[in-house]
């Protein structure tokens, strides 16, 4: 198999394109697992979920955080 280029992807149709991406998401997803989390990593998630225990409706819903950043847009 031959290496391709970003530029030799551009020549590719937009839904080619799509499905490319669509196919190398699914490599990563498939080894997700052997990714490790540095201990820094883990701190700040294990801190966040803490802060999330002490007050559960603190946060906001996923399609509040959307509108937010993508009205800064």
């Amino acid at each position: 198999m031959s290496k391709i280029t970003a530029t030799d992807t551009l020549e590719l149709s937009i839904p080619e394109r799509i499905q490319l991406v669509e196919d190398i998401w699914d490599t990563i997803t498939a080894k997700a697992s052997s990714i490790e989390l540095s201990d820094e990593e883990k701190s700040i998630i294990d801190a966040r979920l803490e802060k999330y225990h002490q007050n559960p409706e603190s946060g906001s819903p996923w399609e509040d955080v959307y509108k937010r950043i993508a009205s800064k847009q």
